[in-house]
């Protein structure tokens, strides 16, 4: 995951331990993780060899509060965009997220990143306010974004 998202020039570039953390568990009604993995089996073989080896292509990580989500992670790799893999991802964790009587889904999104501002909104979610600054690497602002559930 960490490869996929280093080459990735939209993506926050979260550390190996804040990766990490999302596979901790945490203490029961605090928090909630929810992680989708897309693969790809590659040709060769594992090493056994009965069983062919995969390749993360797109990933989703979102962490749920109380009745609200956050959408930390949207990231697929190059080679495997425009094929929906991210709109799949999306729409299993609204799917989820209402099975669990969520109210909204929030996310933050650099300003620049026009594609995935475009699937956003396609997605039914608003922008509703700017983080200034918000990205350390470039101090890019971050448009918040909610997708309101019921």
């Amino acid at each position: 995951m960490l490869t996929l998202e280093n080459e990735n020039p939209t993506s926050a570039n979260w550390s190996h331990e804040h990766y990490e953390s999302l596979f901790r568990t945490t203490a029961p009604g605090l928090s909630k993780y929810f992680v989708l993995v897309a693969d790809e089996p590659s040709e060769s073989k594992g090493l056994t060899g009965s069983a062919a080896a995969s390749s993360i292509v797109a990933y989703l990580a979102a962490q749920c509060v109380d009745r609200e989500w956050e959408l930390h992670y949207v990231v697929v790799a190059k080679k495997s965009r425009r094929r929906s893999l991210a709109t799949l991802l999306l729409n299993q964790l609204v799917e989820h997220a209402r099975s669990e009587n969520a109210n909204a889904i929030f996310l933050e999104v650099r300003e620049s990143n026009r594609g995935a501002r475009a699937l956003y909104r396609k997605m039914g979610f608003e922008e509703i306010d700017v983080r200034k600054s918000y990205y350390p690497d470039t101090a890019e602002d971050a448009i918040r974004c909610r997708l309101r559930l019921y």
